[in-house]
This record gives C-alpha cells, sequence and structure tokens, in this order.
C-alpha cells in the first residue's frame, strides 16, 4: 500500500483501489498520485502494470495526465467544446460550424442507401465506399501502400490510431494552438502532449524538431485550415517537414484533413515516400453535416491490420447504411455542387470580414477553413467581456492553448460566414472599439 492508500497487485486492482479511494471522498479532485515508477515500487508490481492502471483510469475519465504536474484525480469542471454554447441568449460567434443551408440534402439519397442488411461477419467496409475512398486519397499519398479503414468520424480514427500505437504517458506532438477534440483526446488517453508552434506556413521546423527531440511516438498535424489559425502547410514548409522526418519513420504521423472538399488550397503532406507509419483521416463533417459520423483513414498496412482489430464484425463496424448514404453523396453531381459552393461562400465570406477589419486598423487574414484567427491589440478575454456587453458571445484562443500556465492569448477565433451585411458591420464596429486600449 502507498501513503495514498491505494492497493493491488493488477491494473485492474489498482485502478479499482484508486477508484474507490475517489468515490469515499479519501482522493478529492485536483489530488495527485505517485508517478508510475514511484507506485510501481511502492506496490512492488511491474512499472507496465502501473502504466496499465493509470491507463484505465484515464480511460474512465477518473484521472487526467497534467504533463510535467504529473497524473491527477480529475473533476467534472466544464472543457471548451466545439459548436454553440448551452444557454446563451448572445449572438454566437465561436460555433465553428458550417452553415445547414450549405450542406447536401441526404433525403433523396437515402432511400437508395438502406439497401439489403448486412450481416454479422461481413465486411466491415463498403466495398464501393472503399474504392470511392482511394480515389479520394491516391493523389495526396501517391508513393505508399494504403489500406482504407472507415470510422466514426475524425475524432473516433485519431482516438483509435492512438490508442494502437501508444502507452500511457507517451508523448504526442501537437500543434499549438490546437484542435479542441485533439487536446481532449490527447488528455483523456493519458498520453503527453507537446506543443509544436503553427505559424502562417503550418507547424513549425524547430518546433517539430524539439518535439522529436523530446521523444514523441506521433505527431497530429492539419495539413490545411488548421483549427482555429487557418493555417495551410506550404510546399516550401511541407518539404522541410518530411525530409525531417526521413530519420523518423516509426514516428506516427497523424493528417487531420477535417475541411477536405471544400478547401480552397492545395493538400500539402508531411508523410514522405519512405514513412512507415501513417494515417491521412478525412472526415464528412464539415460538408455533409455533423450528425454524419463516418470518416476515411488511409494508412500503411500495419496501422490497418492493428486498427482492424478495434472495428470487427458484430460490435465496433460503422453501420454500412451511413456509409451508403455518405457514398451516395459523395457521387451525387448536385450534392458535389452543393459542397464546392460552400466552400467558395466560406472564403468570400471570411476575406469580406477581414477586409472591413483591415479597414478599421485591426488587421486580419483570411486563411482556409470556416473561421477567422484575429489577433487583437489587447488581452483577448478583456474584448471578449466587452463584445458581450454588446450582445456577441465570442471566443477566446486562451482555450486552444496547451501551456499549463494561464493564457493570455491575445487572439479570437471568429465564425462570421452566416452573418448579414448588416450583422457583419455591426460586428466589425464593436470589435474595433472593443480591442483600442483603455476603452
Amino acid at each position: 500500500m502507498d501513503e495514498h492508500g491505494i492497493t493491488g497487485t493488477t491494473a485492474s486492482e489498482i485502478a479499482a483501489s484508486v477508484r474507490a479511494l475517489h468515490e469515499r471522498g479519501a482522493l478529492r479532485r485536483g489530488d495527485a498520485l505517485p508517478p508510475v515508477r514511484e507506485l510501481a515500487e511502492l506496490l512492488r508490481v511491474n512499472r507496465n502494470t502501473a502504466v496499465a492502471a493509470y491507463r484505465l483510469l484515464a480511460q474512465a475519465g477518473v484521472v487526467t495526465a497534467r504533463g510535467r504536474a504529473g497524473t491527477v484525480i480529475a473533476g467534472l469542471e466544464a472543457v471548451a467544446q466545439e459548436g454553440y454554447a448551452a444557454g446563451s441568449v448572445l449572438r454566437d460567434i465561436g460555433t465553428g460550424n458550417p452553415d445547414p443551408r450549405r450542406i447536401p440534402d441526404p433525403s433523396a439519397a437515402l432511400a437508395g442507401a438502406i439497401g439489403r442488411p448486412v450481416l454479422y461477419g461481413e465486411p466491415v467496409v463498403d466495398p464501393a465506399l472503399e474504392e470511392r475512398a482511394r480515389d479520394w486519397v491516391r493523389d495526396d499519398l501517391p508513393d505508399q501502400p494504403v489500406r482504407i479503414t472507415i470510422t466514426n468520424g475524425a475524432v473516433d480514427a485519431v482516438e483509435r490510431l492512438l490508442a494502437q500505437a501508444l502507452l500511457r504517458d507517451d508523448a504526442v506532438a501537437l500543434e499549438d494552438p490546437c484542435f479542441l477534440s485533439s487536446i481532449h483526446t490527447v488528455r483523456l488517453g493519458g498520453y503527453r502532449a507537446v506543443p509544436v508552434p503553427v505559424d502562417a506556413e503550418g507547424m513549425t521546423v524547430s518546433g517539430l524538431r524539439a518535439a522529436l527531440e523530446a521523444g514523441v511516438r506521433a505527431i497530429i498535424c492539419t495539413p490545411r485550415a488548421q483549427n482555429p489559425t487557418g493555417a495551410t502547410l506550404s510546399p516550401g514548409r511541407a518539404a522541410e517537414l518530411r525530409g525531417l522526418l526521413a530519420g523518423h519513420p516509426y514516428v506516427l504521423v497523424i493528417e487531420d484533413d477535417h475541411f477536405s472538399m471544400l478547401s480552397q488550397r492545395p493538400y500539402e503532406s508531411l508523410i514522405g515516400p519512405g514513412h512507415l507509419r501513417f494515417a491521412l483521416v478525412r472526415s464528412v463533417s464539415k460538408f455533409l453535416g455533423p450528425d454524419m459520423c463516418l470518416a476515411v483513414a488511409a494508412t500503411d498496412p500495419e496501422t490497418a491490420e492493428r486498427l482492424s482489430f478495434r472495428l470487427s464484425p458484430g460490435t465496433t463496424w460503422v453501420s454500412h447504411i451511413l456509409q451508403r448514404l455518405v457514398l451516395a453523396q459523395l457521387t451525387d453531381k448536385t450534392a458535389l455542387r452543393t459542397i464546392a459552393d460552400a466552400g467558395r461562400h466560406y472564403a468570400s465570406r471570411n476575406a469580406a470580414f477581414a477586409t472591413r477589419l483591415a479597414d478599421r486598423g485591426l488587421p486580419a487574414e483570411a486563411g482556409d477553413g470556416l473561421n477567422l484567427w484575429l489577433e487583437l491589440p489587447v488581452e483577448a478575454r478583456i474584448v471578449a467581456d466587452r463584445l458581450m456587453r454588446r450582445g456577441w458571445l465570442a471566443r477566446t484562443g486562451d482555450e486552444f492553448l496547451l501551456g499549463e500556465q494561464p493564457a493570455r492569448s491575445h487572439h479570437l477565433r471568429l465564425t462570421v460566414h452566416d452573418l448579414s451585411d448588416e450583422e457583419a458591420g455591426r460586428l466589425v464596429d464593436d470589435l474595433s472599439d472593443a480591442s483600442a486600449p483603455g476603452t
């Protein structure tokens, strides 16, 4: 038994002991648990047993990994999520949502998607969708042997990819600032997030070099429409990063191309021809709707083999009805025109808003994606508070930062593509006033 009262000789026994101590109040929110090595010595168990116990607890939401701060008992505090803020009467300009009016209507394709029933033991991937998926990724992974896996969305894909490759406490390189779902997935899995700064050309070379030197075993990258900044990898930056990764072929590179068919930018990849562990993940949620929980994961054969054990027939496959529905829309000319028009619409609305901001002395560059990343002359929280008094609910950049110290971001992530011209004009006026020092 250690000083906290933790007991057990197996991972499940140790996890059950910690859970019981938490339920009885002996361990409270924020309490630190012993480091893995120390716990293993105290309980006289193998280090891997302690690792497995903490992983079980992290997956159950009982503990949270805090990097250098160690592992602590998790609380029920609210965490930042994408989407509309619950219960707010303010005009929400931080949702990150697509425009529902620009999502193809699936009703016409639904009848044909039902088809015959699929039974236990049949292939988990619809053959026609697999063929379409191969066409979708072929030009972006031209020199790689690729296998296709279908998952319940991009977050599901990333979670499964990390789980099949990593152990608890393994280091994962994340963009900083970072997509909220990637932050949550890494923390919930008990992995250590290693921040890699992002600039206008994507992940920085020096940042990725430092992460590799720190021993990361996986990298999650958004090659275009990076959320929240809108950055896209330039050809030169991508080539530099591939050159750096050439010496680390076994590091798992996960590319989350969430904006894919809506993007107005060419695709550049970190995955070089000699890289051995990789996944290109493309979700349909941004252009077919968030409720269409399906993503294509194009991976190396070994990674695909490991994923197949986590998506077995009869338990966790993705509904074939959903697969057929997605396929029907991805091969329908009207739906494809709607998607293409939507991509141009988001780009033009963001560019027009950025121009208005620049005219008012707030330089902004419209990147790729659904959002604008606006740099402010004062702290973002101050501006957000002032905007609330004018009827707007904005999202500050603090939520997307990986640093453990209290953030002081000077950025707002704005979702403005669905504002009317009158609303856009009013918001620009209010942003200009709220950003003035000393207002």
